[in-house]
């Protein structure tokens, strides 16, 4: 089904590991292990990810059984029972418990049809992973099973903020008997159009229980009312139980798979594509780097290389001053952005306090315990949006600015390097910020800022811890005591929150800086690393016998030819991924 992509990929892929054989032959020894490591197994490894999104009783386990062929997994749980699943492509039939810890348990996949969090292990289970013989996961696509629940609202937290936001599409399930509830409205409005507007495909299930003329109203309905959520909404009706009943061509199934592989295909592999292009083609700047090396290093003198060499390094020590000095200020700013997070929170729980009493005598008694940890939630999470914005955009800005510092610093080393090596070509090392952005993940950095990643990382996180606390706090302490013990308890229950929420915001802060810390080591260093190890390898080969100055030269010219070669062919394929998308839209 994903055949064309599979094909693209596997020419990055080729194309990448040339590069890295090339940059190896060229004695960038570290070039060529990043290379092969950041690059071509990650391209290798990356898989496709769908959420399946859906309210109880909206048939979401026949679909998604139908998805894999056959009644696979188990249906008629519960509401809020069911286990999140993992559904990965295996031989045979296999399954797993993954805890919160990171252990995995293998268990009988049998008993995965029976698995449910009402269990012992609830609370340290995170997900039940689950390894199935299924052609649509064989295309390296990975099903996210999430937990039906009567309302979506009360869906698990990481589900909105975690899953959703990393999907790359999502299944969103309407039931063609009651085609979008209000609990569905809200929680398209409130929650899912904010992480994943550009990749949600709305499945009408139970297709088959309509006449034909309800199915026009229905679809009609669906059409109209999805409008007001989303541009031209893309919308599938389809009747799981034919698929599995053997009449495939009734199901609407087929429809639904052709669009999604293409969707996946020529949407987010193109996407996929492009970062690893893009990193492969400041690699082949960096080697050039290293070619003019050996040539200048097969030239010297033996004497003269190993001075070259030692001033190199020499200068690579003195470098560590200025490393360091990028490094301090990135601490120093990241402390600022904490200490004023914290300072936030903190203003946030007192207006807060300030308001429960209006909010607790203006609830009916009985409906105080269902109210109060709403309201409290809900405050909670308006306060973390607007705050983790803000906490992107400082880090945003630091990233900006130290990359440009680093470049600024990796002109001065260009220069110094050609110096040492007596180069003619004095080109300026290609350090930008996309750089960082591949190497730390954040992709937001490319498109236009990470302030929504921030905020899907954070506020998962924060409703994880603030969630059961609120729940069990006023559960076990409000009941019996109405207003006056509610006003007592909600503001300890809110700084206890506050308490567990605070490191929360401060390691992500820190896990950001240590991975901006991390690259400014690596930039810093990396020109320098890679012209010494060119010329050191250039000595042992000299050093290991007689080295023919003519024969060396032609070398160094072919692997030139080469890389000039690789780069334009990484160029023209990356163009080509864009004019392709061009095309394709005009036709479309």
């Amino acid at each position: 089904m994903l055949e064309s992509f599979r094909e693209r990929k596997a020419k990055v892929s080729q194309d990448l590991h040339l590069l890295g054989t090339l940059a190896a032959a060229v004695g960038a020894r570290s070039l060529a292990a990043r290379v092969e490591s950041a690059l071509v197994k990650k391209l290798e490894e990356d898989r496709f990810h769908l959420v399946v999104v859906g309210e109880f009783n909206h048939g979401k386990s026949t679909f998604i059984n139908a998805l894999l062929g056959t009644r696979a997994l188990p249906t008629g749980v519960t509401p809020t029972t069911a286990a999140i699943h993992h559904i990965r492509f295996a031989e045979q039939p296999e399954a797993a418990l993954v805890y919160a810890s990171g252990e995995r348990k293998a268990i009988p996949f049998e008993s995965a049809r029976e698995f449910s969090v009402g269990g012992t292990t609830v609370e340290s289970v995170d997900y039940l992973e689950v390894g199935y013989p299924s052609p649509l996961l064989a295309e390296r696509i990975l099903l996210v099973d999430t937990p039906g629940v009567n309302d979506l609202s009360l869906q698990r937290s990481d589900i909105t903020y975690s899953y959703i936001p990393r999907a790359d599409a999502v299944l969103f399930l309407l039931d063609a008997g009651q085609i979008l509830k209000e609990s569905e409205r809200v929680f398209l409005q409130e929650k899912l159009l904010k992480a994943s507007r550009d990749k949600i495909i709305f499945i009408i299930t139970k297709w088959d229980l309509l006449d034909s003329a309800e199915q026009q109203e229905a679809l009609a309905y669906a059409r109209t009312h999805l409008s007001n959520f989303v541009t031209s909404p893309v919308i599938f009706p389809v009747s799981a139980e034919y698929a599995l009943d053997g009449r495939r061509d009734e199901s609407g199934l087929d429809p639904l798979l052709a669009h999604l592989t293409t969707f996946l295909a020529e949407e987010r592999g193109r996407i996929l594509l492009d970062n690893a292009l893009g990193e492969g083609i400041n690699v082949t700047a960096l080697l050039q780097r290293g070619i003019d090396a050996r040539r200048r290093a097969v030239t010297m003198e033996s004497a003269e290389l190993d001075r070259r060499i030692a001033t190199l390094e020499n200068d690579l020590a003195g470098q560590a001053s200025t490393i360091e000095q990028r490094r301090l200020q990135i601490r120093e700013e990241l402390a600022g952005i904490k200490v004023g997070a914290r300072k936030d929170l903190e203003r946030f729980v007192d207006e807060t306090i300030a308001k429960l009493p209006g909010v607790i005598d203006s609830a009916k008694t009985d409906e105080l315990k269902q109210h109060l940890p709403a309201f409290l939630e809900d405050a909670f999470r308006k306060w973390a949006e607007a705050e983790t914005k803000e906490i992107a955009e400082q880090l945003e800005r630091m990233a900006e600015r130290t990359v440009a510092l680093v470049r600024d610093d990796a002109r001065a080393t260009t220069d110094r390097v050609g110096e040492v090596l007596g180069s003619q070509t004095n080109k300026t090392l290609n350090v930008e910020v996309d750089t960082f952005a591949y190497d730390v993940g954040v992709v937001a950095l490319m498109v236009g800022g990470l302030g929504f990643m921030v905020v899907n990382v954070v506020v998962g996180g924060l409703l994880a811890v603030a969630g059961p606390v609120l729940a069990l706090m006023l559960k076990s302490r409000v009941e019996g005591e109405f207003r006056k013990r509610a006003k007592e308890v909600a503001p300890g229950v809110l700084r206890d929150t506050a308490a567990k929420i605070g490191p929360q915001i401060d390691q992500l802060i820190e896990e950001f800086g240590s991975k901006l810390d991390q690259w400014v080591v690596s930039a810093g260093e990396e020109l320098h690393r890679q012209v010494l190890e060119v010329l050191q390898q250039s000595r042992e080969g000299r050093n290991a016998g007689a080295v023919d100055e003519t024969q060396a030269l032609a070398s160094i010219e072919e692997q030139e030819k080469q890389l000039i070669a690789c780069r334009d062919t990484l160029e023209t394929t990356r163009k080509g991924l864009w004019l392709a998308a061009v095309v394709e839209g005009a036709a479309a």
